[in-house]
């Protein structure tokens, strides 16, 4: 077992900002629209986050991680969840090789980069929790031998709000995984009109849009080093702080988030600095990007679903209430 191999300086911000250009020009190839999924992913990709997609069929959530893979130059694997599909078709197994008469590691496509984890709500919560061990600690243990994935592994997963037949609600465990949760709604007139344009003669098939890889492994590593470097003061990690314990306070929520919410918020806020080229984090970088670090994490209690509030509503009224630095 060797570690992955670390860039040894970290990016300038100069060049993550112009990185993170690079990368919505690339997608925007592919996407219309979405440019805040797009900045949200991005951001995801420089905090070493995991994002979880949630819209309705045909809003492209798929095809945008198969863009933003593209453009990253990222090794890419995609799995299609199914109510059959097993732990082992998610991290591989060690088979017997009778010509050896050795085990050998058959990988599974978790060894990747970046893991589209598509429909991830249509199979069971034993093989979701297959993915715990990945997303948390970027490993997989298989007959109790660890393997390191890259530092900067990421999974991009979906599922559709809508159904509720043949699904599977995912652990909280799972969903505390997950630095964002992104809603994708659908396209305005304008834009579903520019979407007809472009691909209504061919279908929405990635072949058609050629993306051009501006980034490869050793640069995001390069950029995820100049975001741990950027600086957060006192007072805006205090802010962070009260503004998730708030969470735990309120009497609508029966569940508020974890600490580890407010680390992954201080972390994305950091990104978000950097992608924006400044070296230090405001209290507005932790305000935009609270409700999609928070929403997923938040349970009501039974009074707040009798009187129909939803935990946007109530994140966006903790932040409203919750007084921040200057």
């Amino acid at each position: 077992m060797t570690d992955p191999a670390q860039p040894a300086q970290p990016l300038p911000l100069e060049q993550v900002r112009a990185l993170a250009s690079a990368i919505r020009a690339e997608v925007a190839k592919a996407i219309v629209g979405q440019h805040e999924t797009i900045d949200h992913l991005l951001i995801a990709l420089m905090a070493q986050g995991h994002v979880l997609l949630e819209g309705p069929p045909g809003t492209a959530k798929t095809f945008l991680a198969q863009s933003f893979a593209g453009a990253l130059g990222l090794d890419f694997g995609r799995i299609q969840f199914t109510p059959d599909l097993m732990p082992g078709d998610i991290l591989g197994s060690n088979l017997f090789n009778f010509q050896t008469s050795t085990f050998t590691l058959t990988r599974g496509p978790v060894f990747c980069d970046l893991l589209l984890a598509d429909e991830i709500n249509r199979t069971p919560p034993k093989t979701q929790a297959a993915l715990l061990e990945a997303m948390q600690e970027r490993r997989v243990t298989l007959d109790g031998v660890r393997h390191l994935l890259p530092a900067h592994f990421m999974v991009v997963a979906t599922q559709n709000p809508i159904e509720s037949q043949g699904v599977y609600p995912l652990p909280e465990a799972q969903l505390d995984r997950f630095l964002f949760k992104l809603e994708v709604p659908y396209p305005s007139l304008e834009e579903e009109v520019r979407i007809v344009a472009r691909f209504g003669g061919a279908g929405m098939a990635q072949a058609t849009v050629p993306i051009a890889a501006v980034a490869n492994a050793a640069t995001i590593d390069a950029a995820a080093l100049a975001v741990r470097a950027i600086t957060i003061a006192a007072p805006v990690v205090d802010y962070t702080v009260r503004l998730v314990r708030a969470t735990r306070e309120s009497a609508d929520l029966a569940c508020g988030a974890s600490p580890r919410a407010a680390v992954l918020l201080a972390n994305a806020a950091r990104a978000r600095a950097a992608i924006d080229g400044r070296d230090y984090v405001v209290p507005d970088d932790v305000k935009a990007l609270a409700p999609a670090v928070l929403r997923h994490r938040l349970l009501l209690s039974p009074a707040a679903e009798i009187e129909g509030k939803s935990t946007q509503a109530l994140v966006a009224d903790l932040i409203e209430r919750t007084q921040a630095p200057r």
